[in-house]
């Protein structure tokens, strides 16, 4: 059970919990903001009046300039830049990705982040990059775990990041969760999945995220290194993440580019501005463009970051409802690559299944993914336990002659079979379906009915149904319950 996380609320993979370092709790999710302490756009002092609560910075830039390492080695990391909450440190791994070498050892990097007085410092890890060998990412991540063990006789009091790396390769992925786990870290980053968002490749961003997590522990507070973008930031969360630091509404910014939740906007491009917060509502799309570079660069960066965290409190709330998954559809249809992230996302059910929660407060069908979803994986499952004997006729319709028969059940698409007395109960009473129900929702519920009878021999089934349910998966009924095709 980890000492300085306190989870509070769940659904699906995501949760509400609250992380405590030296400097305050933290409530996750959250993004940090990234500070450049050479080029402060906004400074820290201001991040949280758009709702940061704490900001991630570059210890490896502070400690290879020569004025910023006096400073944070004489004053503190806080006093430096300005900002009385948590601040986490990078150790510069990026730059070593990069540049192939930098100018400090493994143990000199953490010595250094603690002796700033960092909240969460980081290793000198190696961020293997998709799709490398695999002997390449097996070696690169057989140094990191040496140096991540390394990294602890050098922490202090400052909580310790234990970066999860492992490339594109899944087992490699688990096995270093698994692995780094095992060690004991107070975070755990997820590292080397820019690339993959860069190239919209948020199917694989899927898979690394759900292999790392079944490697490590429930407990474990999981940070998505570089990701940022409003427009990922609910399926990430509902995969389990809980920090992310972002980088974009400042990069982006100097582009010229307006974030929204469904998508990236260049400010030249627009007429309306599709937002409320204050620098939407005090200027005009032609305003902003027409401003000299930094200060459009100014009101694009924070506009980035109000859009950014009102994202997080929306996420935050569906949560607490229990419609994150609701939500996670949403903003998945904004972008082919986004719904492909979706569909992979909907492969895990089953494992997200033993983790979300048992009842919320509805289920609503948005299209062919929600038939997968964890709900109705979970529900069938219970359903099993079921005793049943006798003849039973399970029926689409209410108005169905059902003399002769010793029980009845009902049909709800995606679900499948439900008894009427759990007709008022989660999921069944919750649920809000459209009548016009797309095929592969019936088709999911005649896989499920297929199922509940498979889980019951010896019972001799009826199914009754009318035209609307002649979908393909009507012939596994066939062999296993007689069929009534009704008028």
């Amino acid at each position: 059970m980890s000492d300085v996380f306190e989870i509070t609320e769940k659904d699906l993979l995501g949760r509400i919990g609250k992380l405590y370092t030296p400097h305050g709790i933290v409530e996750t999710p959250t993004v940090m903001p990234v500070i450049n302490p050479n080029l402060r756009l906004i400074e820290p002092r201001e991040l949280k009046r758009y709702g940061a609560q704490m900001l991630i910075t570059n210890s490896y830039i502070i400690y290879r300039t020569e004025r910023l390492r006096e400073a944070a080695l004489s004053k503190g990391l806080h006093e430096m830049l300005d900002f009385d909450g948590p601040i986490m440190t990078d150790s510069g791994s990026f730059q070593l990705s990069v540049y192939g070498s930098v100018e400090v050892d493994n143990p000199g990097i953490v010595s250094f982040e603690r002796d700033i007085g960092t909240d969460i410092g980081v290793p000198l890890d190696i961020p293997t990059p998709p799709d490398v060998p695999y002997a390449r990412a097996r070696e690169e991540l057989e140094i990191t775990l040496a140096r991540e063990a390394e990294a602890k006789a050098y922490k202090g009091d400052m909580l310790l990041a234990g970066p999860v790396q492992g490339s594109t390769h899944l087992d490699l992925r688990e096995e270093a969760a698994r692995r780094t786990y095992e060690i004991g870290f107070d975070i755990y980053p997820l590292g080397a999945v820019v690339p993959l968002m860069e190239t919209y490749r948020y199917k694989d961003m899927v898979d690394v995220i759900v292999r790392s997590k079944m490697g490590l522990g429930p407990d474990a507070v999981v940070h998505l290194f570089g990701a940022g973008h409003p427009m990922m930031l609910a399926l990430a969360v509902a995969l389990g993440c809980d920090l992310f630091d972002s980088a974009a509404y400042a990069l982006y910014a100097k582009d010229g580019r307006y974030l929204t939740v469904d998508g990236t906007y260049h400010i030249g491009q627009l007429t309306h501005l599709p937002c409320s917060c204050p620098v939407c509502m005090a200027h005009t799309a032609k305003e902003i463009a027409g401003m000299d570079d930094a200060t459009r660069t100014r009101l694009l960066a924070e506009h980035n970051l109000y859009v950014t965290f009102a994202e997080i409190r929306l996420i935050k709330q569906s949560i607490l409802d229990g419609d994150l998954m609701e939500l996670v559809e949403r903003r998945c249809r904004s972008h082919p690559r986004m719904l492909s992230g979706l569909k992979q996302m909907m492969n895990y059910s089953a494992y997200i299944e033993k983790f979300d929660r048992v009842t919320k407060s509805s289920f609503f069908y948005l299209g062919p993914e929600s038939a997968r979803r964890p709900e109705v994986i979970h529900y069938n499952r219970l359903l099993k336990n079921l005793q049943v004997s006798g003849k039973v006729l399970i029926t689409t319709r209410r108005d169905v002659d059902s003399r002769g028969f010793d029980r009845v059940f009902h049909v709800k698409a995606p679900f499948g079979v439900f008894p009427e007395e759990l007709s008022e109960s989660y999921p069944i009473g919750q649920s809000e379906v459209i009548p016009e129900l797309d095929c592969e929702a019936r088709e999911a519920a005649l896989q499920n009915i297929a199922d509940f009878i498979s889980s019951h021999p010896g019972t001799q089934f009826t199914f009754a149904y009318d035209q609307p349910w002649e979908c393909q998966s009507i012939e596994r009924l066939a062999a296993i319950a007689g069929l009534i095709r009704l008028g």
